[in-house]
């Protein structure tokens, strides 16, 4: 079993990884928390001896409050990052930490944990005991990719000795961060890099991440499901690499029992600092969205009336406009609203 943990990512990189060794010919069972465009499903179970699983690190039930991934036993494991999330379920950042350190006490000395370099609450997971080799991405002694070129092909280095280049339709720093994990763990279960590399070519996106919902009079309507402050950062930052100049509205919907609970209020004008607009959805939040997006001044509106947030986005929209709906929800079907009333 292969598994993909982390606060963010979880659904990108484990659709990468099944990807990946499906291309590879090793036919992988695999348990989504998405729907990957190349499979059409978010699951399937086949004959293969690889299963590629999203861990996630929410607890398992009512009754055992474990997180769910200490029950998968993976024998390769990807640790994305992590940070503080789900308020509902754990008191502080090191309560997660304690779960991540049981996930990797559960992997084999054969196994391997693939880890972010670059975060020191994993390190300080790792620190705590691992018997498992480790090998990091997104730093200079481990696995990275460089900056992409005006085609958006990007080389890839292990431990400073370029492996190969490759293109990646998903935009941003944190989506080639997600690819070279799932390559790592990809060479562990047997697949070389060049075809990992060649794989990751094909690879055709995830629904809900950056997806477009469509396009009426020259503006884009894009559905993602960023809700923590520091996905809709990458989002929107990603969002920019991909179309330059144009302007970026963002949509949205605190919706998780995190955002809800306003854990995260005081991060959200930094995480939104990439827009040129937003237009904030404050129904049923248990604090004034108002008043903790008042620092971006006019630039942000909060609303209680989902028909009154879709006009108002669409008398503001543009031609030439991307429209970024953020959501862990359905937000109230708002992206076919916002199509038809940019049609209107």
């Amino acid at each position: 079993m292969l598994g993909v943990a982390g606060t963010h990512g979880k659904t990108t990189t484990t659709s990468l990884l099944a990807w990946i060794l499906d291309d590879a010919g090793l036919n992988p069972s695999f348990l989504v928390g998405g729907v990957p465009t190349n499979f059409g499903v978010s699951a399937r179970l086949t004959d293969s001896p690889f299963f590629v699983i999203e861990a996630d690190e929410y607890d398992t039930a009512f009754c055992d409050k474990r997180s769910k991934f200490v029950h998968y036993r993976p024998r390769t494991v990807i640790l994305n990052n992590l940070e503080f999330d789900h308020a509902d379920i754990f008191g502080d950042l090191a309560a997660i930490e304690m779960q991540f350190h049981h996930l990797v006490r559960t992997l084999p000395g054969e196994g391997l944990v693939v880890a972010n370099g670059r975060e020191d609450s994993l390190a300080r997971v790792l620190a705590k005991g691992c018997w498992t080799p480790v090998e990091r991405f997104d730093v200079a002694d481990g696995w990275q990719a460089g900056e992409p070129d005006a085609d958006g092909e990007f080389e890839v280095s292990l431990t400073g000795r370029p492996v190969g280049t490759t293109q990646l339709v998903l935009p941003g720093a944190h989506n080639r961060a997600n690819a070279i994990a799932a390559l790592a763990a990809a060479r562990h279960a047997g697949v070389p890099v060049d075809i990992g590399l060649k794989a990751l070519r094909s690879f055709t996106g995830i629904k809900r991440r950056l997806e477009v919902r469509g396009t009426v009079r020259g503006v884009t309507v894009y559905d993602d499901f960023a809700h923590h402050p520091t996905a809709i950062a990458v989002t929107i930052a990603g969002l920019r690499q991909q179309v330059g100049a144009a302007r970026i509205l963002a949509v949205l919907e605190p919706r998780s029992n995190t955002m809800k609970l306003g854990t995260m209020k005081a991060q959200l004008p930094t995480s939104l600092v990439g827009a040129d607009q937003v237009f904030c959805y404050a129904k049923n939040l248990g604090w004034d969205a108002a008043q903790a997006l008042a620092p971006m001044g006019a630039t942000a509106a909060t609303f209680d009336d989902l028909t009154a947030l879709v006009a108002a986005v669409a008398a503001a929209a543009r031609a030439g406009d991307r429209v970024l709906v953020m959501s862990n929800g359905g937000f109230g079907g708002i992206h076919d609203k916002l199509l038809a009333a940019l049609g209107a």
